[in-house]
């Protein structure tokens, strides 16, 4: 009884536990992102949130088949998640092999969501999928200075 009255304080707190999740990934403190990853799902069992977080901390970490896990688990439930839908393409563009495939499910996820957060998200990701994945004079592939001078 007690521990219900705790969490229904802090239940309109929900997206700022979810909003300082992000900000903790941004600043590299996993330990807290986690932290209000967890505590948000314990206030709001039901949304899929928490779980966007805790994919987002696993690319961050490049451990991209565990975010893939998580995105597809969100998307199995939710369809029309697209944040989720994005996340994912984002996950598959760093294998060449699905690189095609995480496009596509970025423009998709683009096209259908009115949210201004997934199409910016959206259209950053293709702009680096261009310039940096794709082009011959991307950052990967450029000459070191040593190739250069032979």
């Amino acid at each position: 009884m007690e521990q219900n009255k705790a969490i229904d304080d802090f239940a309109e707190d929900f997206a700022l536990f979810i909003e300082a999740g992000f900000v903790a990934v941004k600043q590299l403190d996993e330990g807290s992102a986690l932290r209000l990853f967890r505590a948000a799902a314990l206030l709001n069992p039901n949304s899929p949130a928490p779980e966007v977080g805790l994919g987002y901390i696993a690319l961050n970490k490049m451990e991209i088949a565990k975010a893939i896990a998580i995105y597809e688990a969100i998307l199995k439930k939710e369809p029309e998640h697209y944040l989720a839908q994005t996340f994912l393409g984002i996950c598959y563009v760093f294998k060449k092999a699905t690189r095609k495939k995480g496009e596509e499910l970025i423009r998709q996820a683009m096209a259908k969501s009115e949210d201004p957060t997934i199409r910016n998200l959206g259209e950053v990701s293709l702009k680096w999928i261009e310039s940096d994945l794709k082009s011959a004079k991307a950052p990967f592939f450029a000459a070191s200075p040593k190739e250069k001078d032979s």
